[in-house]
């Protein structure tokens, strides 16, 4: 039965606050005005005034309740209704225009309840609007219920005086058993949703986090929700609880409820008709039309949801789009697209740069009786049309999975490979260094796109968009020594010895066979153990060129942070790259992809130390850390790279040979890069099939544009003579023994 109480219509608009959550010597408005920053000077209404607002059908418990700016015009308010504390700033008869909607300004036909008003605002057609704060020249037209309770949290994870610990909202990320839940709060970055809902066994860093979100906003009772000056908000039905930053628009939309919405004037956030959306934060510049559903969610900036995107339990990250489909206990690093209707992402950690095509079920079979499994993927994950992928999985860095069904759960360690069912074989095949050989246009422009399309006003977060980061490269090596393994393996397999090889001589035969690309690798069947839960085989084809780009990857790497990253001006030379380098701790440091930055392990365990010992003790010193190692990231990542070099060739230090060698290749590599930039898009146009449908060559290019103006080829090019340029110069300037006897 629905509990219905009935009041004296005198108490309507009044005690918004119990007494019992008052402080002491506080009325019920003190935080009404601490939020209200306006300057205005309010005053009563005159008897002239009143008998006017009278005449235009409007009412008032009390009209000594209803304040006013001087410049108050009673003519531009009729047929309304006044409870509580209302106060009104200035109305000038004029109208404001927005998208060719006109609206005279002053309020028209609406209940207003113990709110505060901007100046010249547009208020028409709002059955309900209770306990809000409006901006300047804000228009609401056509709104069923506007309203906002003493105990809103606006979205974050918190509890409030007198409340029980089981209101407090959870975003269930990665897992759906809860057991990686995060709480959301206004300014979440993606790496303090990755570092909370990672570490679990770690109470006293969980309990941190808890009291950093706790701490960070004010637990009283009593906050008004507030509309920021110039927003846009008409023909929607329910919204409660909602915090609305300045020059948002709102058209259209079914229900509000729980929600912090950020925009600003430099990134307005638009959501359209028929969304839905409970219990969550949108950061400044998203975009949700048409029959968005998203419960319990985090969006971070520029970020869109539309045409009946479902997102439940989850965070999305920066400059991400979701379209039409569902995603479910996600947490998604920034740069994200899935734009298909019937698409599916559960418990899945997506870590940044990663696109699903239509049909594609990510987590949605589990091995086990519960629904508690994980997928976790590395940068630039791509699952194709209609692939199914079983929980626990886990990808490296680049992955494409091709059209198919995965019965069994996969742990590929290889980047940048190509995964694919051979089912005449009954065989998983994997393809290594796939994306060099044969889509580098892809490749090469999506770090260009992911880079040019980060919209992020605040970039607290350095986010790595190219493809060679610390997390690829320091798998690229790991990899060198897989294939090296597997083809030793695969050896002994064929050619049986009297006593079985150790790890070692395994693995230095498999390096011989590669360095010397020994024709008899052609004839080997090469298996991996352990990347698939089956019986069934898993076959690693090409080899003898994966392993070969893995290598030049290796020498090209650390040129191209030198040139491309820090753009030093003038050459270093050996002993310049040793004072860089160091020669105190020359270990190879391990990374992390934190929300898409990357960070050293030695620097993560720095900053959990940091944050258990108090001395990093909020959420804003924590990302004050996030800066400050993005500021010295280009730096540490090119130490890195010369020492993933360093200890693939062995050595203790980068000697005039070492370097000469490095420019050669890298400079020849470069320019491979560029060449198959063009020859991967180029296979498009020579394709007859994709030509048959133009009448003529002339139209095809009409309709795609032309090859040789593409204008992310001809960038690449401009882009790779700068490189090489560079590179001569600074072989130029190195004084080896080789080049003098040359």
């Amino acid at each position: 039965m629905n509990k219905i109480t009935r009041h004296p219509l005198s108490a309507l608009g009044y005690k918004f606050v119990e007494q019992q959550f008052l402080p002491k010597g506080k009325d019920e408005y003190y935080l009404r005005n601490k939020q209200n920053r306006t300057e205005t000077d309010y005053r009563n209404l005159n008897a002239r005034e009143i008998e006017l607002l009278v005449r235009n059908n409007n009412q008032s418990d009390d009209w000594n309740k209803i304040l006013v700016a001087d410049a108050f015009n009673p003519d531009l308010v009729k047929n309304c209704k006044f409870f509580g504390l209302v106060r009104i700033g200035k109305l000038e008869p004029c109208f404001l225009e927005y998208h060719n909607l006109r609206m005279p300004v002053g309020i028209y036909n609406s209940t207003i309840i113990s709110c505060d008003i901007g100046d010249n605002v547009v208020i028409d057609n709002v059955h309900y609007l209770s306990h809000y704060i409006l901006g300047n020249e804000v228009v609401l037209v056509n709104v069923n219920e506007m309203a906002t309770t003493s105990h809103a949290k606006f979205g974050n994870g918190i509890v409030k005086e007198g409340e029980p610990e089981e209101v407090r909202i959870w975003l269930e990320l990665c897992n759906e058993n809860g057991g990686r839940k995060v709480a959301p709060f206004s300014g979440m970055l993606p790496g303090d949703a990755w570092l909370w809902s990672r570490y679990r066994a770690d109470e006293a860093l969980q309990s941190q986090f808890l009291a950093f979100t706790q701490k960070a906003f004010d637990h009283k009772r009593g906050y008004y929700g507030k509309v920021g000056d110039r927003c846009i908000i008409k023909n929607s039905l329910i919204i409660k609880d909602v915090w609305i930053g300045s020059d948002a628009y709102i058209k259209g939309a079914n229900k509000l409820k729980n929600l912090t919405i950020h925009s600003t004037p430099e990134a307005s956030t638009q959501i359209g008709e028929g969304c839905e959306m409970v219990n969550g934060i949108v950061s400044e510049g998203c975009t949700i039309f048409y029959g968005v559903k998203a419960v319990r969610f985090l969006m971070a900036s520029h970020s869109q949801l539309k045409y009946g995107a479902r997102l439940i339990n989850s965070y999305l990250g920066s400059n991400a789009t979701i379209s039409c489909c569902e995603v479910l206990n996600s947490l998604i690093f920034p740069a994200h697209e899935q734009h298909h209707n019937n698409s599916f992402l559960c418990a899945a950690l997506l870590q940044g740069q990663s696109n699903m095509a239509a049909g594609a079920t990510v987590g949605s079979n589990h091995n086990s009786r519960g629904a508690d499994g994980e997928l976790v993927a590395g940068r630039g994950f791509w699952p194709g049309l209609c692939v199914s992928l079983k929980h626990n999985s886990r990808f490296a860095t680049f992955a494409l999975v091709t059209k198919g069904d995965y019965p069994a759960e996969l742990d590929i360690p290889l980047p940048f490979a190509l995964i694919s069912n051979d089912v005449h074989r009954n065989e998983l095949r994997v393809m290594p260094a796939y994306w060099f050989q044969y889509n580098m246009y892809a490749l090469a422009r999506n770090a260009w796109k992911y880079k040019d399309r980060d919209k992020r006003i605040e970039k607290t977060q350095h986010l790595e968009f190219h493809f060679l980061g610390p997390d690829s490269m320091s798998e690229v090596l790991e990899a060198i020594y897989i294939l090296e393994k597997l083809c030793g393996l695969a050896f002994f397999r064929q050619f049986p010895q009297d006593q079985t090889p150790n790890v070692e001589l395994t693995r230095n035969k498999g390096k011989e066979l590669l360095e010397t690309k020994d024709p008899i690798l052609q004839r080997l069947d090469i298996f991996a153990e352990g990347w698939e839960n089956s019986s069934r085989k898993v076959r690693v084809v090409k080899v003898m060129e994966a392993y070969r780009i893995y290598k030049q990857l290796l020498l090209y790497y650390p040129i191209h942070c030198i040139l491309e990253n820090l753009d030093e001006a003038a050459p270093l030379k050996p002993e310049d790259i040793h004072a860089m380098i160091g020669n105190k701790n020359t270990d190879l440091a391990s990374w992390s992809n934190v929300g898409g930055q990357m960070i050293q392990e030695a620097d993560l365990e720095a900053i959990i130390s940091s944050i258990k010992k108090g001395r990093i003790s909020s959420w804003s010193k924590l990302h004050k850390q996030y800066k400050h190692l993005g500021d010295d990231y280009a730096s540490s990542k090119t130490v890195h790279a010369f020492r993933l070099l360093m200890k693939d060739q062995g050595s203790k230090e980068v000697s005039e040979e070492l370097l000469e060698k490095m420019l050669f290749s890298a400079i020849e590599f470069r320019s491979w890069l560029s060449e198959q930039v063009l020859l991967s898009r180029k296979k498009d146009y020579d394709n007859k099939f994709r030509n048959m449908v133009y009448q003529s060559l002339d139209e095809r290019d009409l309709v795609l544009g032309s090859l040789d103006h593409n204008s992310f080829i001809r960038e690449d090019r401009d882009a790779c003579r700068s490189f090489l340029e560079k590179s001569h110069r600074w072989l130029d300037n190195i004084s080896t023994k080789t080049l003098r006897s040359k």
